[in-house]
């Protein structure tokens, strides 16, 4: 199987996992970045209220979001966007709780995902003072990107797994996986059935 897979990343407008509010999309197709995409959301209601400390990180505000497509309009684009791919994200329980919430937070279904974390891929990979996306990154040859930008950051979780499959002579997610001891999950109903039978 060829190294095939997506990286994703969000930026929330608070402390709500629920609160998506810009996703960067990376897909990688036999180990080569061939497409990428990003795109504001506006949060579902209720979680919508854009936090001074949040902003301070992402630089994005309310205004920036106003008049994008709500998360229920958006999520058919980025699963379609994956294409069936396995997602990798740096620290991907937090990306993977960010599609989850925000589903239930819009009162709609939370679509079937396979996925992976960089952040597990890079400690069994690097040996490094930080894990931190940036630290990472650079240990993999990307660097000098806007780090908390969702694209830039996907694009450099993307790096961070190809280099690391190079380094264990992986060739695809799920040998990846295996040379590294790092589990992939799943959400959304087939992942919840896994975890219904442990």
């Amino acid at each position: 199987m060829p190294l095939n897979f997506t990286a994703i990343d969000f930026e929330t407008a608070n402390s709500s996992s629920a609160s998506a509010c810009s996703v960067g999309l990376v897909k990688v197709r036999d180990g080569r970045v061939v497409d990428k995409r990003s795109w504001f959301i506006r949060p579902p209601l209720g979680h919508d209220e854009f936090s001074e400390w949040n902003t301070r990180i992402h630089g994005i505000v309310a205004m920036d979001v106003a008049h994008a497509l709500p998360w229920s309009e958006q999520l058919p684009d980025l699963v379609a966007f994956a294409g069936g791919d396995p997602l990798v994200a740096h620290n991907a329980g937090f990306d993977l709780g960010v599609i989850r919430a925000a589903c239930l937070a819009s009162l709609i279904d939370i679509p079937d995902f396979d996925y992976l974390c960089s952040l597990q891929i890079a400690r069994k990979t690097y040996h490094l003072d930080s894990y931190r996306l940036p630290v990472a990154a650079m240990a993999a040859g990307f660097e000098d990107f806007a780090h908390h930008d969702a694209l830039a950051d996907a694009e450099a979780c993307a790096a961070i797994v190809v280099h690391a499959a190079k380094r264990h002579g992986a060739a695809s997610i799920e040998e990846l996986a295996t040379i590294t001891g790092c589990r992939i999950r799943s959400i959304g109903p087939v992942g919840a059935a896994a975890m219904a039978l442990g």
